[in-house]
Order: structure tokens, then C-alpha cells, then sequence
């Protein structure tokens, strides 16, 4: 019975412990990616610089622009048309006020990648805490079952059977957790791509 439930352990990859799942250095990061805590505008920006831009949120235009870019709700294919425009009507400040919306664009988006960090941070803690549970409720069927009180192994005991019960439970809500997880830990990276390619068409507008 103790190999039974070693060997389910082991199909959840948590009789290790956390730590041997986890990249070397940040035990709460869960995910294949690795991780990169913050970005700098100049990380994909080789246009003006954006202290000498001025503050882009005092500039509605470029601020209502920025936002509207920045969201996901947003076609990539309908970022250039929206560019085009803005440059238009920009006229001699054209460079300055891009490199605002840019400015705009990264701090929206590293906002909303912030966000997503520290959530999978605190979604791979409350893993840990459920692996840690599993690992109990497993020492506590096994103990159940094959300890001294167990006058028939035939005839499982109600405590066994519970148990078994919130186990079961418990295991699938940690698979598909699991599961959910390797689809959050994308987010981050597909933020940092839309920022880059953003970067890279207002750019190609100086």
C-alpha cells in the first residue's frame, strides 16, 4: 500500500520536494522560462532617448495611443495604421512624441508583466503547500491501512476511505493546476515579445 501511493507521488513529481522541481535560486518560480524579475526601456529600444522625450503621460495623445497599443485587445496588424496616424499629425515633433508612446507602451505592459510574476509566485506557493498536504494525507492512508489497527486489510476503515477520498481530490486539483500553470508561465514572454515588436515598428516610424 505505502508503494501504491509512492508511486502516485511520484506521477506528480512532488515526492521530492519543491526544491528539486525548482531553477536554482528563486524556490517560489515554478516555471521552464527563465526567469527576468525586471526589463528596462532600453532592453529593445535603440531610438531618442526617452528621459530627453518628456513625460509621456502629460501627453494625451500619446498616452491614449500608447494604452490602446499596449493592450492584447489589440491586433498586432492594427498597430501600424494607429502609428501612421499619430506620426502624421505629430508634424516636427513626430521622433519625440513616439518615443513617448513607446515610453507609454513599456510601462503598461512591464506593469501588467509585474503583475503576472509576482501572481506566479504566489500560484507556486500555494502548490507547494498542496504538494506538502498530498505528501501528508498519503503517510496518513498508508498508516491506516497497514498500521496495527487494521484487523482485516480486506475491509477498509472509514478513516482510510475518507482519506482516500480527499486525496483523490486533491491530487486532480493539483494536476490541473499544474497544468494551468504551464500556460501562465508563457504570459511574461509573450509580453515581453508584443513589447519588442511594438518597439520595433515605432521605431521603424522615426
Amino acid at each position: 500500500m505505502i508503494r501504491t501511493f509512492a508511486l502516485s507521488l511520484l506521477a506528480l513529481g512532488i515526492v521530492a520536494g519543491p526544491a528539486s522541481a525548482q531553477p536554482k535560486g528563486d524556490p517560489d518560480w515554478p516555471c521552464v522560462q527563465r526567469k527576468v524579475s525586471t526589463l528596462s526601456p532600453g532592453s529593445v529600444w535603440t531610438g531618442p532617448d526617452i528621459a530627453q522625450a518628456g513625460a509621456w503621460g502629460d501627453d494625451f495623445e500619446a498616452a491614449s495611443l500608447a494604452q490602446k497599443i499596449a493592450s492584447r485587445r489589440t491586433e498586432l496588424s492594427d498597430v501600424d495604421p494607429m502609428i501612421d496616424e499619430f506620426a502624421a499629425k505629430a508634424g516636427a515633433d513626430k521622433d519625440k512624441r513616439l518615443t513617448r508612446v513607446y515610453a507609454g507602451v513599456f510601462e503598461v505592459l512591464n506593469g501588467e508583466r509585474n503583475k503576472v510574476i509576482a501572481g506566479i509566485a504566489r500560484y507556486s506557493q500555494g502548490q507547494r503547500r498542496m504538494a506538502e498536504r498530498i505528501r501528508d494525507e498519503a503517510d496518513k492512508i498508508s498508516a491506516t491501512k497497514d498500521g496495527p489497527s487494521a484487523q482485516d486489510a480486506r475491509e477498509m476503515p472509514k478513516e482510510a476511505s475518507d482519506l482516500e477520498t480527499k486525496f483523490a481530490w486533491d491530487r486532480r486539483i493539483f494536476q490541473e493546476r499544474s497544468q494551468s500553470l504551464t500556460y501562465v508561465c508563457e504570459v511574461p514572454t509573450l509580453l515581453e515579445q508584443r513589447l519588442g515588436e511594438i518597439a520595433r515598428r515605432i521605431q521603424a516610424k522615426l
